[in-house]
């Protein structure tokens, strides 16, 4: 009873109460607690009955890419490696902003990611495809009892920050916003444009559900195929490849054998042949004075531990 309590609580409260013996828990799917996950893949259905229009493909679309450059230039680039500095404004400003990927906050995303470069495709990497397959490496880990907690030693420098944590802990008010939002949109477009043949129903299936869906698959495809499908430039301790397809979908991140090379780079594409939408963004935002000390790659590590040019 008290895990059924513990699961449901998770709907609504993300309480990661850590201690070191959840270290010691089986890989094992909570079904419950991840039930809202679950029903928003099946929420995708919904399109049968709300049907579709451009205005509504179009504002998934937008979302779509707009949330993968939040993922990537915010809670990767920065809140796991700290690859640019700003202020503490713009700091709650992104956190709220990756929130609306629906990939939990920023604390959890940081401080699993950090484990993660420690211990990249080893036996306790929690989304290595090559210690425990694709589909757990893509899918399961995040839906695991052990991986909803974080140590938040590895946290420390964000984990001081009051509104972050509060963020964090209610991860899912942005989401929510976002569905209220999307649903007026399409109920005043109804209203005011009836001709277009949206709704807010199907603003949200569309903006939301399936737009949500695309983002999270397409971020979690660098844990399930980057380590597995690809190119390996630099010689690395783990299976990290680049993936040109990946960085093209992912706005830059698919040049994942580079970041594991030098992950302390706001710079994925290390060559200029190497798109990185992500990067040549966060230098618009860096003149903009939104960020500063954006990290490039030294020219030195350009030439370290080259394997293939």
């Amino acid at each position: 009873m008290k895990q059924i309590r513990q699961s449901l609580i998770r709907w609504v409260v993300c309480n990661n109460s850590y201690n070191s013996s959840l270290e010691l828990l089986p890989n094992k799917i909570d079904w419950l607690g991840t039930l809202p996950f679950i029903l928003l893949h099946l929420s995708c259905l919904m399109v049968i009955w709300v049907g579709c229009s451009k205005v509504a493909i179009i504002t998934a679309v937008v979302l779509y890419f707009l949330r993968v450059f939040f993922i990537g230039a915010f809670y990767h680039r920065y809140f796991a490696h700290r690859t640019y500095k700003t202020n503490r404004f713009w700091q709650f400003v992104f956190a709220i902003l990756g929130l609306s990927a629906v990939q939990r906050g920023p604390l959890w995303w940081a401080a699993h990611h950090r484990k993660h470069h420690m211990c990249a495709d080893r036996e306790i990497d929690a989304h290595s495809p090559v210690q425990h397959g694709f589909l757990w490496s893509h899918l399961g880990w995040f839906m695991s009892t052990k991986n909803y907690f974080y140590n938040p030693e590895r946290i420390k420098d964000f984990i001081q920050y009051p509104e972050l944590v509060f963020l964090d802990r209610h991860d899912g008010i942005v989401p929510l916003v976002l569905v209220i939002l999307l649903y007026l949109f399409g109920a005043l477009l109804q209203h005011f444009a009836a001709s277009l043949g949206t709704s807010g129903w199907q603003m949200v299936v569309w903006g939301f559900s399936i737009s949500t869906i695309m983002v999270f698959h397409t971020t979690v495809s660098i844990n399930s195929l980057s380590h597995k499908y690809g190119k390996k430039r630099f010689q690395t301790s783990d299976n990290s490849r680049n993936n040109f397809i990946l960085a093209l979908f992912t706005l830059g991140e698919g040049w994942h054998n580079n970041h594991h090379h030098y992950p302390s780079a706001a710079r994925q594409g290390f060559f200029w042949w190497e798109l990185d939408i992500t990067y040549y963004i966060l230098k618009l935002f860096e003149k903009l004075r939104m960020i500063r000390e954006v990290r490039g790659v030294p020219k030195l590590i350009l030439q370290k531990n080259l394997v293939n040019s």
